[in-house]
């Protein structure tokens, strides 16, 4: 003889919520404990338990009026809360996606930025042995498209820092995924 083996707590959890769902009632905890043990066979000592467990996971709406519980739970309200959160997380996805862009465009940005320093150092070199003047206003280019990679250099470092703060990157992941090089630094 082979005992019946009992229902484990999420298919109990589904039992009780077909029972809301199929009926479309509103319930107190004895009604439930009586229905339950017949419809679904949920037992009746874990009735209680199954339905507070629903209550805590907001599947189950409970109102205490005068000094009975109201259980209900109506299938488009399960429906609402999977729309939500899948909203939810296409507005993170889309974030995300905007933020990367973001990233590309000032890698790209820095990228430019060191090879016009490199063109200006090049020309600097070119004119070593000509005008002082001419040579003191390659050296005002240079050093403004230095300032301006070291910007830009600075703003990816910012970036990355809120990358690895709000979802959590680890820095080599960020560097390997927007192809940052490991010894990208600022400009001496």
């Amino acid at each position: 003889m082979s005992k019946k083996k009992g229902l484990s707590a999420e298919e109990k959890r589904t039992r009780m919520m077909e029972i809301f769902f199929e009926t479309k009632d509103v319930f107190q905890l004895k009604d439930l404990e009586k229905i339950a043990p017949k419809e679904k066979g949920i037992t009746s000592m874990s009735v209680k338990e199954v339905l507070q467990s629903l209550v805590d996971d907001s599947m189950v709406d409970c109102e205490r009026i005068g000094t009975f519980n109201y259980y209900w739970a109506f299938p488009s309200k399960a429906l609402h809360a999977r729309k939500r959160k899948l909203e939810a997380l296409e507005s993170q996805l889309s974030e995300g996606s905007q933020k990367h862009a973001s990233l590309q465009k000032s890698i790209e940005k820095a990228k430019i930025g060191r090879y016009q320093r490199e063109q200006l150092k090049a020309e600097v070199e070119k004119y070593k042995d000509c005008d002082p003047q001419v040579v003191e206003e390659i050296c005002q280019a240079n050093k403004v498209a230095k300032e301006a990679a070291n910007r830009w250099t600075d703003n990816i470092f910012a970036i990355k820092s809120w990358a690895k703060r709000k979802f959590g990157f680890e820095e080599n992941k960020i560097d390997k995924t927007f192809g940052i090089p490991e010894d990208f630094d600022y400009i001496d």
